[in-house]
């Protein structure tokens, strides 16, 4: 089987991209960063659905960005926003973290003499995030072809991004034609220690639009 390392963050686009690339046939290693969010109960989350979808091994890696701050993610002084979504980006935004755990995959994947790396960066619903857009992807696929052994050698690396172009609604269709448990994830920016969502934040109220567009209820459990 081909290899192929999948960034897992425990919440429901990531979910179903691992989804995916076992569906695609690929062996999947699962690799999920601490980097000190305040949902950090994504990160068990990851480790359930790591294991509920047959990952070959799930690694998480810690890397504490709260040392830098500047997000609502990662500074415990800045709150979640509440108010909707926006034009601008948004303050959950957190400084170079695609750059970063994009750079951890493509670490371990020329390790295990893998060329596929499963992200599940979306354009359409999501925060504004420009670390999400299909060129940014295109620009780091280029760069880890070019600042790599495996990639002198000849061997491409591929960065994978099924969702891209998704709604959530299709997203939540695609993860439960491919046996995803939605309730084992964490999408809320501000879920407390059991996983319970807030139900207002942005992540919040773009998963409750997409599980409403499909007709089916969340079964994450909301505190709000």
């Amino acid at each position: 089987m081909k290899k192929a390392v999948v960034l897992l963050s425990g919440g429901l686009d990531s979910a179903t991209v691992l989804a995916i690339a076992r569906d695609q046939g690929y062996q999947c290693y699962a690799l999920s960063v601490d980097y000190g969010q305040r949902h950090r109960s994504e990160l068990a989350a990851a480790q359930k659905v790591a294991q509920s979808l047959g990952a070959h091994r799930h690694q998480i890696i810690k890397l504490d960005l709260t040392a830098f701050g500047g997000s609502a993610l990662t500074d415990q002084a800045i709150e979640i926003p509440i108010a909707g979504e926006k034009t601008e980006i948004p303050i959950t935004y957190v400084p170079a973290r695609n750059t970063i755990m994009l750079s951890l995959s493509l670490a371990w994947a020329e390790t295990l003499e893998s060329q596929d790396i499963f992200a599940g960066v979306n354009a359409v619903d999501y925060s504004g995030y420009p670390d999400c857009r299909p060129e940014y992807i295109q620009a780091f696929e280029q760069m880890a072809n070019l600042a790599t052994k495996a990639g002198i050698e000849g061997k491409k690396l591929t960065i994978h991004t099924p969702l891209m172009r998704l709604s959530k609604k299709e997203i939540i269709q695609t993860g439960i034609a491919l046996g995803v448990d939605f309730g084992l994830t964490v999408s809320c920016y501000q879920a407390d220690e059991a996983g319970r969502a807030c139900g207002v934040c942005d992540s919040c109220r773009i998963r409750k639009a997409g599980f409403a567009a499909v007709g089916k209820i969340d079964p994450v459990s909301y505190f709000a």
